[in-house]
């Protein structure tokens, strides 16, 4: 179900974005008349949208297990963001209305390509914890692919379908591929071998 919740918030995020650029566009060229004419066919949709991206947003946080502080910096942008974009839209203003839309655009950058100060947990492990495998991967990995391997945020790959041997995996988690980071100047030696074989036991779990 939380995969599901998340595809969905993607989806509403994306299309909140579409709405938004089409009329900024149109204000932008001074398309008056297809600028009313668009607001008047998205009016609906609109608020649908806005109702489910934030209903998502809230199921999300609920659920995600930890908040860390890229979900509060996003939250803050989204609530300046939001009054901005309507005050943009209803007084014709192209500075507001543009504003507004870069940071919609960076609030899904943010989420998509969040660095490792947002991900970890809030709460900072033990010396104990972090020679535990599963400890490790709950403290870093599990907010792109949660706690079972297959959420998948922003391209993480499903780790229950994964046919990679533990040299790649250590291989990976040092060097990073694509959104994903680096952590070969975060975790020790050590602590990557215990995370890539606990990575392993993911897949035999199904």
């Amino acid at each position: 179900m939380f995969t599901g919740i998340l595809h969905l918030h993607v989806l509403t995020v994306m299309l909140f974005i579409i709405i938004h650029l089409t009329k900024v566009v149109l204000m932008m060229f001074d398309k008056e008349e297809a600028l009313e004419k668009v607001s008047k066919m998205t009016k609906v949709p609109h608020m649908i949208i806005g109702t489910l991206l934030l209903l998502t947003g809230i199921f999300l946080a609920m659920n995600s297990g930890s908040l860390g502080q890229w979900f509060w910096m996003k939250l803050g942008v989204f609530v300046v963001a939001i009054p901005m974009s309507i005050i943009g839209l209803k007084k014709k203003n192209k500075a507001l209305s543009l504003i507004s839309l870069m940071m919609f655009i960076y609030i899904y950058g943010m989420s998509e390509t969040k660095n490792t100060s947002f991900t970890k947990n809030e709460a900072n492990p033990t010396e104990t914890q972090l020679t535990d495998g599963k400890a490790i991967y709950m403290n870093y990995c599990q907010n792109c692919h949660g706690k079972d391997g297959t959420l998948g945020l922003s391209g993480a790959a499903d780790l229950q379908e994964t046919e990679m041997h533990l040299e790649q995996m250590k291989e990976i988690i040092s060097n990073g591929k694509n959104a994903m980071i680096a952590y070969n100047n975060i975790l020790t030696p050590e602590q990557i071998q215990k995370l890539a074989e606990y990575v392993q036991t993911l897949g035999q779990e199904q």
